[in-house]
């Protein structure tokens, strides 16, 4: 502590402080106030109110006690009566304060001991501040550093002005880090702890990848190439969809560079990791058999509702489709967000069969005709008893060998059949007690009903389906780590999308008086109102 330091040496050693720590001069100058305040305490008292100034342009320190005017003295050491007061300022008020100059002192050696603590660690929290402030506006970067030290398989890398950490999941499988090695990674989180500001560093993460490729290709650096979309196995594969915004420039060519200099200089820091460059197509189709390169697809089949698509491939093309343990469909299926089924041509065409095999003898079970009828009824594309129930007659009539006669009878029994289920259903959603007001809700048909009062919650009256979201109906999905888990709703096995869902919970609580039409219509007038608001004025 600068027991005799002149004014001089007080503002070197600021300025000394404050280059070393990277920190502003003026926040050491008022540590150094804050420390000599405090051993002034210790020699004055620590009840007494000192404050100590040090210009911050010539070094000058003043030191004095702050007395309050008060009525009545309750505290010597900080007040002083009004009268008193007025004697040294006769415009003093109570509540004012009236400053007292203190002589120059000399810390002793326990007061400067103090005082020092004082300015480490007011200089430690600003320094942590500082590198708070710097780090918390860089996550989204890659920065580079050298690893100081290894500690249970967690890299701490010091950055220059800061210490990071790759923890052990982060590092690429089979990377091993000394000290002294120089170590490039993807800043993901910064947080303000106790101890200081952690730093979090990843080489696994997929966006680390993407700002490889920035550093590497300067399209993508520029905004004419985009990428859309990364997929990683760290340290074994990855995918990377990318699209040009010029017409003229390739995509893929522009990231794989000439002689493929580019895409090798960010396989080489992923230590070998094979990158696949794939076109981005709005189309998803299109996009997902991309995305399956280098195996070869057949056909696709989207389910768009469900985010879901089977992909057909040649028999020979099944495993170099799926890769090894699944890692080729996994990274795919990452990278276009859908949920992808692979089949062969023979599993699917095994499918079909099986399909036409059961249409076939639901027709022959219930319009109780011959086999032949049967696949003739479904080889002509009916996948139900309903569609033939009320379709247009012509639409039988015109099959080869029947006519109007055979179809006015297929009708007639197929009707007749229907009417017997839905007998059946009936009887069955009486015995579990499913009112007959469900009924009045637009889209519930009686299967539904029965499987209401079937379900874990025994849905029997309007009050307990208004009670329900639309994931309860028509079920819902989970992704995690690339795979998708699927949880059925009520409805799972009725054709019911969530919009049809939705609408018949609000219909149920409109039923219920839950809710009202007013409600509904002030819902509906809300968000227009909040996009007009977010539309500019035109000038």
């Amino acid at each position: 502590m600068a027991v005799s330091a002149n004014r001089l040496e007080l503002l070197q050693i600021a300025d000394a402080v404050a280059r070393e720590k990277s920190i502003d001069k003026e926040i050491v100058i008022a540590a150094m106030a804050d420390a000599i305040q405090k051993a002034a305490r210790s020699r004055y008292g620590q009840e007494t109110n000192i404050r100590a100034d040090i210009n911050p342009q010539t070094g000058e320190m003043k030191l004095q006690r702050l007395m309050e005017v008060v009525e009545e003295v309750e505290e010597p050491a900080r007040e002083i009566p009004l009268s008193l007061a007025r004697g040294r300022n006769p415009d003093a008020q109570v509540g004012d304060f009236i400053a007292e100059q203190l002589p120059p002192m000399d810390f002793g050696r326990i007061a400067a001991q103090s005082a020092k603590q004082v300015i480490v660690q007011k200089v430690r929290e600003a320094e942590r501040d500082r590198q708070y402030d710097e780090y918390k506006d860089r996550i989204g970067e890659i920065v580079n550093g050298t690893v100081k030290r290894v500690e249970y398989g967690n890299v701490i890398v010091d950055l220059g002005r800061g210490e990071a950490i790759i923890r052990r999941d982060e590092l690429i499988p089979r990377e091993i880090f000394k000290y002294g090695d120089r170590v490039r990674a993807y800043v993901y989180d910064v947080r303000r702890e106790q101890r200081g500001p952690q730093i979090f560093l990843s080489r696994t993460h997929p966006q680390f990848m993407a700002k490889l490729f920035t550093m590497e290709v300067p399209e993508i650096y520029d905004g004419i190439i985009e990428i859309r979309s990364v997929a990683r196995d760290p340290g074994s594969r990855a995918k990377i969809a990318v699209i040009s915004h010029d017409s003229s420039i390739d995509p893929v060519g522009a990231c794989v560079g000439m002689r493929g200099s580019r895409v090798q200089a960010v396989v080489g820091e992923l230590q070998g990791e094979k990158i696949d460059i794939i076109p981005w197509n709005d189309n998803a189709a299109s996009f997902i058999v991309n995305a399956l390169q280098p195996a070869e697809v057949a056909k696709v089949v989207l389910d768009e509702d469900a985010e879901r698509i089977e992909v057909v491939v040649p028999d020979d093309q099944l495993s170099l489709a799926i890769g090894r343990r699944g890692q080729n469909v996994r990274l795919a299926s990452q990278l276009t967000g859908w949920d992808i089924d692979i089949l062969t041509e023979e599993e699917e065409s095994s499918r079909r069969q099986k399909e036409f095999t059961e249409r076939s003898t639901l027709f022959m079970d219930a319009l109780n005709v011959d086999e032949m009828v049967g696949q003739v009824l479904a080889s002509e594309g009916f996948t139900s008893v309903e569609e033939l129930a009320y379709v247009e007659a012509d639409e039988i009539a015109s099959i080869d060998g029947f006519d109007e006669d055979t179809a006015a009878e297929i009708q007639a029994r197929a009707r007749e059949y229907l009417e017997r289920i839905e007998a059946e259903n009936d009887a069955r959603r009486k015995e579990l007690g499913v009112a007959d007001e469900l009924r009045e809700i637009p889209g519930i048909t009686t299967p539904m009903m029965v499987a209401l009062g079937e379900s874990e919650d025994g849905v029997k009256t309007v009050e307990d389906f208004a009670g329900y979201a639309a994931d309860d109906l028509v079920g819902w999905r989970e992704r995690k780590d690339g795979e998708t888990k699927v949880f059925p709703g009520v409805f799972s096995n009725f054709d019911v999308s969530r919009a049809e869902a939705e609408q018949m919970i609000v219909a149920a609580r409109l039923k219920a008086g839950w809710i009202t039409e007013e409600d509904l219509r002030a819902g509906e007038e809300a968000p227009e109102e909040e996009e007009e608001a977010s539309e500019p004025a035109e000038s």
